[in-house]
């Protein structure tokens, strides 16, 4: 028996959420082992992004069966979402900078619809 779409999508931000935590604890040991220099550090943030949601939309895909592009999609934005939204409430309500809110957005939605895609 499918889980219904709103549990399915809870498990897949759940899974992306767990693997963000974990992926990015991993970065802040590899910064303070090897004192990566910031250019890296950005690049292998926006590949976390990449990962966990592409994790996501795998399990969105996997769980709902149908429209797994669709699912995937959506999982990535919803990340996507909870991220900007955790993000404006940290920073006391300053708007971030446009270009690289646009970039995470890009790299959201293409991670969760290639999870999507191969699920």
């Amino acid at each position: 028996m499918n889980p219904s779409k709103p549990k399915a999508l809870l498990r897949a931000l759940l899974l992306s959420y767990l693997l963000s935590a974990a992926l990015l604890v991993l970065l802040s040991f590899a910064l303070y082992k090897w004192k990566l220099k910031e250019s890296q550090i950005g690049i292998a943030v926006w590949l976390v992004y990449v990962l966990a949601c592409l994790a996501g939309g795998f399990l969105a895909g996997k769980l709902l069966r149908s429209r797994r592009f669709f699912w995937g999609l959506v999982s990535g934005l919803l990340y996507f979402l909870i991220l900007i939204l955790l993000s404006f409430l940290m920073n006391r309500g300053t708007v971030p900078d446009l270009n690289r809110t646009l970039t995470v957005l890009g790299c959201c939605l293409a991670g969760g619809m290639l999870g999507g895609m191969i699920s």
